[in-house]
């Protein structure tokens, strides 16, 4: 046979490989755990603006600021929830970016993290090889147990957290993207601007707040809310 032939087909295992790896990577536990609840804001309209994302997506990292600035102007008026949706067919740390998420909210810094992520994006996401002594470093930075730290990040626990939301997703029937947002359980793509978040929560609120029943002394209203506890 030709080397021509062989050549093929290393390039046809190589595929092969890479396919299974990213398989094992992001389904290598069920998913059939509790997804995430990483959850902050005062909520007083009851309005939730939920966002799926990865931490080595541009895209994701464009928005951020953004998202930021919306959550600053409404963080009394609304909950802001984060989930996992690490695209590690085309982000290949994208997963390690979540798992730092992950074990950091395990200390009570899940939010401390997920900044810390998105605000030095190009410095850990471009990496080759482990990433995870640069992820240890912002541990570190943010005073975390760092021996804990690596534990948890290597651990089943986080990477079945990370599953779940994966699965939660696909619950939804959307098509793998990132970021993609939720407002009250309804899809929506707003431009990456402060005024098209506006917009579309403004009406949201007028909305929910036209459809809430007026409470008289005899009646008792009870609203679910999102578990508020920030991991």
């Amino acid at each position: 046979m030709t080397k021509t032939f062989w050549a093929i087909i290393a390039i046809i295992i190589v595929i092969f490989g890479g396919i299974l790896a990213f398989h094992n990577n992001k389904t290598g536990s069920s998913g059939s755990g509790t997804p995430t609840n990483h959850v902050e804001g005062g909520g007083s309209t009851g309005v939730t603006l939920v966002e799926y994302g990865d931490y080595e997506c541009p895209y994701c990292s464009q928005y951020y600021t953004t998202v930021k600035q919306v959550f600053s102007q409404y963080s009394s008026q609304i909950y802001f929830q984060f989930r996992n949706l690490p695209l590690s067919q085309v982000h290949p740390n994208a997963f390690a970016g979540a798992r730092a998420a992950e074990a950091a909210g395990l200390q009570g810094k899940f939010w401390e993290m997920h900044d810390l992520l998105y605000e030095n994006q190009s410095s850990w996401s471009t990496a080759s090889g482990d990433v995870s002594p640069i992820l240890a470093s912002y541990a570190q930075q943010l005073g975390l147990n760092v021996t804990q730290f690596k534990s948890d990040y290597a651990s089943l626990k986080v990477d079945n957290l990370i599953n779940a939301d994966l699965a939660a997703f696909n619950k939804t029937g959307e098509v793998e993207a990132t970021p993609t947002f939720f407002l009250d359980g309804k899809k929506v793509s707003p431009d990456n601007t402060f005024a098209a978040f506006q917009k579309l929560i403004d009406a949201e609120i007028k909305t929910k707040t036209a459809n809430k029943p007026a409470a008289t002394p005899s009646t008792t209203t009870t609203t679910t809310t999102p578990d508020t506890s920030k991991q």
